[in-house]
């Protein structure tokens, strides 16, 4: 039998994450050169936060987020349209017996950790974490305050 593409947690192989971190870093240093010819793309400093390899290394997720945010899509739409572009010019980077084919999407991460900051600053658990520590441990029994 052969090894599975997957840990026994579920998550990516080692292999599936070294490839999806080369093509993080190539596909960054071609978009912080400039290489891009799109009017789109000139004006936006583009983040590339994560980049998700599929089990056959054929394709490859790009998460990205344009300094400002990308309200409108332009940015993620402008490196769709250019994929095959970064593609190639990630080829002469990136040395792999199949170059996959990138799928750029808006990283929902910054959303998600801006919910978790504002749910910390409501008054409730504002409050719940000001209270002092006076009271009793439910695990030991024990009164800490004493």
């Amino acid at each position: 039998m052969s090894k599975s593409k997957h840990t026994g947690a579920g998550g990516p192989s080692l292999r599936l994450l070294r490839v999806g971190e080369n093509v993080r870093h190539a596909i960054s240093a071609i978009l912080a050169r400039g290489d891009v010819q799109d009017p789109d793309l000139e004006r936006a400093s583009v983040s590339v936060s994560e980049v998700r390899v599929s089990p056959d290394l054929r394709n490859a997720t790009i998460f990205v987020m344009p300094l400002g945010g990308d309200a409108d899509g332009v940015v993620t739409k402008a490196l769709n349209k250019n994929a095959a572009f970064l593609r190639g010019a990630m080829a002469k980077i990136v040395n792999m017996k199949f170059n996959p084919k990138l799928k750029f999407k808006l990283d929902p991460s910054f959303d998600e950790a801006s919910h978790i900051e504002s749910l910390l600053k409501t008054p409730k658990v504002v409050e719940d974490l000001a209270k002092p520590d006076d009271v009793e441990d439910p695990l030991s029994g024990e009164d800490k305050g004493a």
